[in-house]
């Protein structure tokens, strides 16, 4: 039998879901949302079409002990839902700074995943950061709506590389301190 290593990172509990570390199990799932021309566009580093492997990568880098960035499934699967709502990270900036990160599978949109899975990310604060960070592209205003939900303070305008659509995006920059 083989085992996995479990990444030094929490589950956190949030109202319909669990956020617990991905797991190679979850590639089928990550790839089957991802594939979705939709997600990827609203995303940095998506691409479309996704490539063979493409997804067993991602999962490999979350998984590895080396990493600056964790990212959790949003698992509804106690509860009936699906296994994989979507996804959420944080990525190490610099010390007590972070980057929050997330998307939510298309068919469950508009249902407040990404709400309460960043709000449950913000109570548990696993990186112990003092400042997070947030981008979203300025045609994803849903995105937006969601760190606004959270109470994100609006910093500026900027641009992204989004590798789906192989351009610059304007973005909104978002800023959360947590002292």
């Amino acid at each position: 039998m083989l085992q996995e290593t479990v990444p030094k990172q929490p589950v956190i509990g949030a109202e319909r879901f669990i956020l617990r570390p991905l797991r190679r199990s979850d590639a089928g799932l990550i790839a089957m949302y991802t594939a979705d021309k939709r997600l990827a566009m609203g995303t940095r580093t998506i691409p479309h079409p996704l490539p063979p492997g493409a997804t067993e990568a991602f999962i490999a880098r979350a998984l590895a002990d080396r990493r600056s960035e964790d990212v959790w499934a949003m698992d509804g699967s106690a509860q009936g839902l699906d296994e994989v709502l979507g996804l959420i990270s944080l990525d190490r900036i610099e010390p007590g700074q972070s980057e929050v990160g997330f998307w939510v599978a298309p068919g469950m949109w508009n249902a407040g995943f990404a709400s309460e899975a960043l709000a449950a990310l913000i109570a548990a604060n696993p990186h112990k950061a003092n400042t997070l960070l947030a981008e979203v592209f300025q045609d994803n205003p849903g995105s937006a709506r969601v760190l606004s939900h959270c109470d994100f303070e609006y910093l500026g305008d900027a641009e992204a590389w989004s590798v789906a659509r192989g351009a610059r995006v304007a973005t909104w920059t978002y800023i959360k301190k947590l002292d």
